[in-house]
């Protein structure tokens, strides 16, 4: 089965078949997981995320619309286990799991800008408006496509990407302003 199938192509009669999307879906969980997190948690802690996806995923079972695609749900729900498990991570950091990890003066400085600029984009994410907090939610931590996004707020296509577009650009200006760095890549 391919992996843009439908959650009806995973049911037979009501019943979800989560061991064959299980199957069809691990190695792309992992590398979600592994992409998004690797810095942060240990193998044991991605192998938890990944079955935890699969759970979450059983346990919304019912709540599943047939017609969607699976991959943006399982991806969603990857993206919000990961930041679960950050998140807790963080509460309980503690300075001796990484004193092998800091190098220099000069990572630590580096850290510091990275955690300022991500609290000045959380910042301005609660500042914007309705729809387009609502649709920064759906494309990137739901992973819809545009097309769908479209449809879900009542707005064209081309609409979702200018908005995309200018709320990037306009988040990246005033981070900069701000003193965050420039991605130089």
């Amino acid at each position: 089965m391919g992996k843009n199938e439908q959650i009806k192509d995973y049911k037979n009669g009501e019943i979800l078949e989560i061991e064959s999307i299980y199957n069809n879906f691990y190695h792309y969980v992992y590398t979600i997981t592994v992409n998004m997190a690797k810095a942060y948690l240990q193998e044991e802690d991605i192998e938890e995320v990944i079955s935890d996806t699969f759970l979450v995923l059983w346990k919304n079972r019912d709540r599943l619309e047939d017609d969607r695609k699976i991959k943006p749900y399982i991806a969603g729900i990857t993206k919000k286990l990961i930041q679960e498990k950050c998140r807790k991570r963080k509460i309980y950091f503690n300075i001796l799991d990484y004193e092998n990890k800091l190098q220099s003066i000069d990572e630590i400085d580096l850290i510091n800008e990275e955690r300022e600029e991500i609290s000045l984009l959380k910042q301005m994410v609660k500042q914007l408006k309705e729809p387009e907090q609502q649709i920064l939610e759906l494309y990137y931590y739901q992973s819809m496509k545009i097309k769908e996004i479209a449809k879900h707020v009542n707005l064209s296509e081309f609409t979702i990407k200018q908005k995309l577009y200018r709320m990037r650009k306009r988040m990246k200006r005033e981070i900069e302003a701000k003193g965050g760095k420039r991605n130089e890549k």
